[in-house]
Formats: C-alpha cells, sequence, structure tokens
C-alpha cells in the first residue's frame, strides 16, 4: 500500500473531485499533507499534517509517491525544493508534477497585474477565497527547468503532458461554451489552446544527489 505526501494541498487534496479525493485517501498506507499555511490544518484528506515547507520537513520516512498540485508556480528556491523531494523518495517512487505553464496566457498575464489584485481576479474567474491566494514565482513552470532541476538530483523524467486548460471562463455558460468552441477548433488543426498545464511525472535513477548540487 502507498505512503503519500502531498506537497502544498492546503485544506484540499483533489478539489473538484471530493469523492476521488476519499477514495483515493483511503486506500493509502498513509497520506502526509505538507504546506507553510495553516490551511493545511483544516485538511481533513490527508492523516497527517505538516505546517512547514517542504525543505523544512523532517521525517525519517521515504514516500512512494509525492504530489505537487498548483503548488510549483510558488516556490522561490527550486534547487531546495527539488533536492528535499529527491530525498524524500522511496527507491522506487514516484514524483507528479500538476502546475500552469509559464507561457500560458493566464500565467503571463499574472506577471503584469500587481499581486494585491490577484485575489480579486480569481475570486471573480473562480470564485476563489482570499486564504486561497498566495504570491508566485513561476521558477518551477516549463519542461526543461523541471527536467533540469530533477536530473540534477538524480530523478528523470517518465511521463510529460500539456494539458489544455478550458475553465477560465467555466462560471458563464457562453463564455465557457465559446472557449471550448475555439478548443474544438484549434485540436482539429494539431493546435494546443492558448492556457495550458503542465503534468509531469519523475522517477528516481539510483542517484539521489544532495540538495545543494548546483544546475
Amino acid at each position: 500500500s502507498t505512503v503519500w505526501l502531498d506537497i502544498g494541498g492546503g485544506r484540499d487534496l483533489l478539489p473538484t473531485n471530493p469523492e476521488l479525493a476519499t477514495m483515493l485517501a483511503s486506500r493509502c498506507r498513509l497520506l502526509v499533507g505538507v504546506d507553510p499555511s495553516d490551511n493545511i490544518q483544516d485538511n481533513h484528506f490527508v492523516h497527517q499534517r505538516a505546517q512547514t515547507t517542504i525543505d523544512g520537513f523532517q521525517t525519517d520516512r521515504r514516500f512512494d509517491l509525492i504530489t505537487m498540485r498548483m503548488v510549483a508556480e510558488h516556490i522561490t528556491d527550486p534547487i531546495r525544493a527539488a533536492g528535499s523531494i529527491a530525498g524524500l523518495l522511496s527507491t522506487h517512487g514516484r514524483v507528479v508534477i500538476y502546475t500552469v505553464n509559464k507561457w500560458s496566457a493566464v500565467t503571463m498575464t499574472s506577471w503584469l497585474v500587481p499581486f494585491c489584485l490577484h485575489h480579486r481576479i480569481k475570486s471573480l474567474l473562480w470564485g476563489s477565497e482570499e486564504r486561497d491566494t498566495f504570491p508566485v514565482a513561476y521558477k518551477m513552470n516549463t519542461r526543461g527547468t523541471l527536467r533540469k532541476l530533477f536530473e540534477a538530483v538524480g530523478l528523470q523524467e517518465e511521463a510529460f503532458l500539456y494539458v489544455d486548460d478550458c475553465r477560465t471562463f467555466a462560471r458563464w455558460r457562453a463564455l465557457s461554451t465559446l472557449e471550448i468552441l475555439i478548443w474544438r477548433l484549434l485540436r482539429s488543426f494539431g493546435m494546443h489552446y492558448p492556457e495550458t498545464c503542465l503534468l509531469a511525472v519523475y522517477r528516481t535513477t539510483g542517484t539521489i544527489a544532495d540538495s545543494a548540487t548546483p544546475l
């Protein structure tokens, strides 16, 4: 049975699918949530909680699965984070990262908008709460950057996908329909939608480098 570490999940595991989150959590021998925000204290899916950053997380346990869902964009020291993740992974473990693409439309726009306005925009588009809005760094948000970071600490890319994201206008039926129609049109020409996310899987190669390994 799997020993799972979820990094930066806050108060949820899979926010849009609580039934699946409950099922997956129940199948784990242990599910640990790590997040520096006190939101982690409201996460009822994890079996254990640690309110800290990943590089500050101390344990002798090794994990079969380590996940980062929509958190890589917030990490300001990716070298240290990648090293910490590698050091926590079991011999045959996997790291799964789901994050925004640095070159997507919404991501690039967020660079231009002051952080004080981020919550207002997120609330308008997705109905999010202010406690779920955090500063962004985008230092782990391209395929090349992720691969370089994890190769430096002894992990290799096992799978990678660009996932089209058509949720920008999901709250408005007409705009959401238009967004999906544009997505379908682009796909018919073999093109990605302008808004994409990154889904990557990394595994150990047998050599785990020190977290201070330079890139």
